[in-house]
């Protein structure tokens, strides 16, 4: 990629737990990253990577330094801001698929666009069947989530990340539950997403596989980046 455009960035990030005793966890974390470039967190539990994700996703605000997507400052933003940019910028995807039990598939990935309030509803229909599409999973549309494997849901849960067309999906071990063949589809998926819609993926993992084939790798250790890896992308930029 010639042009390399930040579309996050973090300025000496430190945040402290305060239960049972003071406790620093993250410390001045500083780091970009990049359109289309899918970027993997890693190291042993307890290390800060987890805590780190959500600060950057503005879901916790409680921490020290500044926070930048694309290219805007977001710390100090009030709640409905910071809400009102999730719903643009930011699809999220866990190790646990949140997905409404009771509910099909179609019903599940539309729930953010309707809460965005972007398009009408048929508009939002038409999204979400494009979305099951890409991850293989226009069939099963119709069908309660509850009716679904483990990676069949997770796929649900990466559609329903993606209806808003966010700039960037941020993962909390999207493959912790998976079996290998289904951790690859899933690795295949966040891939296809960096390189051909120029998302940008973050994603916590303790797969060292899934880690090692992703554009990138952030090490952290005792609350600090240890090692960041160098920038490569796998395309070129379009």
């Amino acid at each position: 990629m010639n042009q390399q455009e930040v579309v996050l960035s973090t300025h000496h990030i430190s945040k402290y737990f305060y239960e049972p005793t003071k406790f620093k966890v993250l410390s001045e974390v500083s780091f970009e990253a990049y359109k289309g470039e899918f970027l993997t967190l890693v190291g042993k539990s307890g290390c800060g990577k987890s805590t780190l994700l959500y600060c950057l996703s503005t879901m916790d605000t409680d921490y020290e330094g500044e926070l930048f997507i694309n290219q805007q400052k977001v710390t100090g933003k009030s709640q409905k801001e910071l809400a009102a940019l999730r719903s643009h910028s930011i699809g999220f995807v866990f190790q646990f698929h949140y997905l409404l039990p009771e509910f099909s598939c179609l019903k599940n990935i539309m729930i953010p666009a309707q809460k965005l309030g972007r398009h009408s509803y048929q508009e939002i229909e038409e999204r979400a069947y494009q979305k099951l599409a890409i991850l293989g999973m226009k069939e099963q549309a119709l069908k309660t989530t509850s009716k679904l494997s483990g990676g069949q849901q997770q796929r649900v849960a990466i559609a329903r990340a993606l209806i808003n067309d966010p700039d960037i999906i941020m993962c909390d071990e999207p493959t912790g539950n998976l079996d290998s063949k289904n951790t690859q589809i899933v690795f295949d998926i966040f891939q296809q997403l960096a390189r051909d819609n120029k998302q940008t993926i973050i994603a916590v993992t303790h797969d060292n596989d899934f880690a090692q084939a992703s554009d990138r790798t952030i090490e952290m250790a005792d609350g600090k980046i240890i090692s960041q890896g160098e920038v490569r992308y796998s395309t070129q930029a379009g």
